[in-house]
């Protein structure tokens, strides 16, 4: 701290005296430089419009007068509230910065050659809005060696005002300092990374290759063909049942098969009768009449067998005797693995009680649960990417197919369903995954570690290095994530040596002043 006690804050105080003197001084004092030095300027200067309306307090257009009106301030650039000047124009605060071979004008103090407010037509010159030539010369702070408006540790409240690409500076107590702080710099990689929405997603069956195999009539197990596990094909058979149901069906079916083959004999018969002049054109009617009621008894038997699960080659095996009787084949209806079964042999079942559960394993649902706030990119058609903790080498890929039309109302979460492949069978149902789902495709940018990015006060910077002892706090905009790589759309280029261990305690020393440390003069 400077014991002198006519400083405050760290700059001296100007007697009544000398003030007085200030307000009266001429507005142009000293020697013009032998040099052309380039000027300085306000940011506001080169889209001001001069009315001609002067300010009454300093004599200068309105539209430029910075002194009156603090919007109209070079932004980033420091400002002394109690000289009411720039900092690096305050020859009371920072005598040494000033150069004597330029005139300077004391009524807005500002170096006559930068002087637009006396000189309005200075406002087309030739340096850039809210930049300092380099021919000037900024206030430097002599504890860090940076420039005061580039001191992140003096003045790190500048920081909100930076724009991506943009930073302040953070000077480390000595060179070694970095080493014992366990400081790693790396350059930042190059890649694409889609825009993705990341959630939790529960594995289940396919609801439309998943079925309860049961019998339609009661009955004895004859014999079970498979076991718990097992993969069949379309058609194999699973078990065997025996019932008097089924018997009689079969016996009504044979019954009704004879009954229409004899009265189509006797419609041949009839028929030819007729045509012999032997029998009348009635008795043909009547013993075609009798042929389709037999028809018809004969397909109302062959409808019960197939409700009962008989298909049309058992059907035909046993209208030719080759099938045992009163026996029920149990097959397959598409090809999968049997996961349960209650099917024993000997045991009685009921109709309608399952036998056994076929499930197609080769394709699982991905049931996602999307929170709210996300779901305005998400729609059908998008990639959906699986990770599971007990395959952390793999990622599984699948379409979402479904979404749902509402939001629960307590959990807030919205419902999808994503189709993924299971050919190796490594996935099971019931199992927990974290899901991308994939929304957009983003263009090749900078990448860098999640470790390597800070927040300070609401801005988000990474530490990148500028020398041994000195880094810079610099302002990123962000993009997507993923496996703990973070997009970086702007402030950052690959050429930079960026910070990827160690930046919490970077953070620490930008942050000194605010703990009672800093810039002591």
């Amino acid at each position: 701290m400077n014991s002198n006690p006519w400083k405050r804050f760290g700059r001296p105080l100007v007697t009544l005296g000398a003030a007085v003197a200030m307000l009266a001084a001429c507005s142009r004092q000293g020697e013009r430089a032998t040099a052309d030095p380039t000027p300085v300027k306000s940011a506001i200067v080169e889209k001001a419009t001069v009315s001609g309306a002067k300010c009454a307090a300093h004599g200068a257009p309105k539209e430029l007068c910075f002194i009156c009106d603090a919007t109209l301030r070079d932004k980033g650039r420091a400002w002394c509230e109690e000289h009411g000047r720039y900092e690096d124009r305050d020859w009371e605060c920072h005598p040494e910065l000033r150069d004597k071979n330029r005139l300077y004008c004391t009524e807005h103090s500002l170096y006559e050659d930068e002087c637009f407010l006396c000189h309005p037509e200075l406002k087309k010159g030739t340096a850039r809005a809210g930049e300092v030539s380099q021919a000037s010369t900024a206030p430097m702070c002599k504890e860090h060696g940076v420039p005061e408006d580039e001191d992140g540790i003096c003045h790190p409240e500048l920081l909100s005002q930076k724009q991506p690409g943009q930073g302040l500076k953070v000077r480390l107590a000595s060179t070694k300092s970095a080493t014992e702080a366990g400081v790693v710099v790396s350059s930042p990689g190059m890649d694409r990374m889609e825009q993705s929405v990341e959630c939790f997603a529960e594995l289940t069956f396919d609801q439309n290759k998943l079925a309860q195999i049961n019998p339609l009539v009661g009955g004895v197990i004859k014999s079970v063909e498979v076991d718990l596990g097992s993969r069949v094909k379309k058609g194999a058979l699973l078990a065997r049942i025996t019932s008097a149901a089924i018997g009689e069906a079969q016996s009504d079916y044979l019954k009704a098969s004879a009954e229409d083959d004899l009265s189509q004999k006797a419609v041949e018969r009839q028929r030819k009768l007729r045509d012999e002049r032997i029998s009348s054109e009635k008795d043909l009617q009547e013993s075609e009449a009798a042929h389709r009621a037999t028809t018809a008894a004969l397909q109302q038997a062959r409808q019960h067998l197939m409700v009962l699960g008989f298909d049309q080659q058992r059907i035909r095996s046993l209208a030719e005797q080759n099938s045992e009787p009163g026996v029920l084949d149990i097959r397959a209806p598409f090809a999968g693995e049997i996961i349960e079964r209650t099917a024993v042999q000997g045991a009685m079942v009921e109709m309608g009680k399952p036998l056994f559960t076929l499930a197609d394993t080769t394709v699982l649902w991905a049931m996602v649960n999307i929170p709210e706030v996300q779901i305005g990119p998400v729609h059908v058609g998008q990639k959906v990417e699986l990770t599971f903790e007990s395959l952390p080498d793999k990622v599984f890929t699948g379409t979402l197919t479904w979404l749902a039309s509402g939001v629960d109302e307590h959990t807030r979460l919205a419902r999808g369903r994503a189709e993924v492949a299971n050919a190796e069978g490594l996935l099971k149902a019931q199992m927990f995954a974290r899901a991308r789902i994939l929304t957009t495709r983003s263009t090749r940018a900078v990448l860098v570690p999640e470790s390597a990015l800070q927040n300070v006060s609401g801005t988000v910077v990474v530490f990148v290095k500028s020398g041994e002892d000195l880094y810079e706090a610099r302002s990123v905009r962000l993009g997507a994530r993923r496996d703990g790589q973070v997009q970086v759309l702007a402030g950052l280029s690959p050429a930079d040596e960026v910070v990827v261990s160690g930046a919490f305690a970077l953070k620490s020393q930008f942050l000194i002043s605010r703990l009672g440390a800093g810039c002591v003069d």
